[in-house]
């Protein structure tokens, strides 16, 4: 009777676990939302735009892209990192938003390097420093000149106070030794108007958004932050190459998903992002706006993460830089 009794135990406590290890087999069973903390239009939309679509195709279900924009990229990062952790809310992680934001705001309220998961990084994107047509300087040696003989009558722009092109910035004038007037926008396409009609000399960017008008001929390219000179401007030297190699760092995008994501799940939606990266079209899409993909796994995307807020935290520390 004993034996019978703990076998008939058994095949209870089977049935129960049952569903369970379906429901991890089963993953994903419904549409996934990738949460973007910008607004819809800018580069890092696009991307996430870019990679929804064939992500969704190899994991069986729909990827939706929700913009959730607003503080910095706080409002966005701080809906994934309090969302389930179940694989089916999934950020899109930048400098701007996961790396200079948690070192220059001191009211956030979550811990970028515990409360997400890092998964892969999906792509670097080269900076630059663009000047107005209207400014008297050639190349970067005669713009330094400029900035040095006349200290902050000149003003930069960028994307906005606490920005990643704001940092940029900062550094730009800790390394070259020079005093520029900062002016926040909201946006880069403000700041890129305002340098055109030469309201303020310099606008310190992301690539994708400043190169129709380098293009053009509209906006002077000075430099490129990226670790080599790209196929699409190969006339302009890197920040290294002009003598700042601290400024030479590009931007970034990455991947997360809440802490306490099951490590398979987090598994699989590496590999699939990683095979996604690697498609000719998607490949080619990110090209387009000068976006190299990398796909690289999530403990080294995690080391990438903490070592850029370590970098920005000492920046903003040399520049004062503390925002409310």
């Amino acid at each position: 009777m004993k034996r019978h009794m703990i076998l008939a135990a058994l095949a209870v406590a089977t049935t129960a676990l049952a569903p369970h290890a379906h429901a991890q087999q089963a993953y994903p069973s419904r549409p996934i939302k990738l949460v973007v903390p910008f607004p819809p239009g800018g580069t890092t939309d696009v991307l996430a735009r870019t990679i929804a679509a064939p992500l969704g195709k190899l994991l069986k279900q729909t990827v939706v892209v929700e913009n959730r924009s607003g503080a910095a990229g706080r409002i966005g990062s701080e809906y994934v990192i309090r969302s389930e952790p179940d694989g089916y809310t999934l950020g899109i992680a930048t400098v701007s938003s996961h790396a200079v934001t948690p070192v220059v705001y001191d009211n956030i309220s979550y811990d970028v390097t515990t409360d997400l998961v890092p998964i892969t990084r999906l792509a670097s994107v080269p900076n630059v420093l663009t000047i107005s047509p209207k400014v008297p300087a050639t190349d970067m040696k005669s713009f330094i000149a400029l900035l040095k003989s006349q200290p902050n009558h000149y003003a930069y722009g960028s994307a906005g106070a606490g920005s990643e092109a704001n940092m940029m910035g900062e550094l730009f004038k800790l390394s070259t030794g020079t005093e520029m007037m900062h002016v926040p926008y909201r946006g880069s396409s403000p700041a890129l108007q305002d340098a055109l009609g030469g309201q303020i000399a310099a606008v310190f960017d992301n690539l994708p958004s400043s190169l129709p008008f380098i293009r053009n001929g509209d906006l002077r390219a000075l430099a490129i932050a990226y670790p080599q000179r790209i196929d699409a401007l190969p006339d302009v030297p890197t920040f290294a190459e002009a003598g700042l190699p601290e400024v030479n760092d590009a931007s970034w995008f990455g991947l997360v998903a809440p802490k306490d994501t099951p490590p398979e799940i987090v598994q699989r939606i590496y590999e699939a992002t990683r095979e996604v990266l690697a498609m000719p079209d998607v490949k080619q899409r990110l090209a387009g706006f000068s976006a190299v993909p990398v796909g690289n796994p999530p403990a080294e995307f995690a080391a990438e993460l903490k070592a850029e807020i370590d970098k920005q935290r000492k920046t903003a520390e040399r520049a004062h830089i503390n925002l409310k």
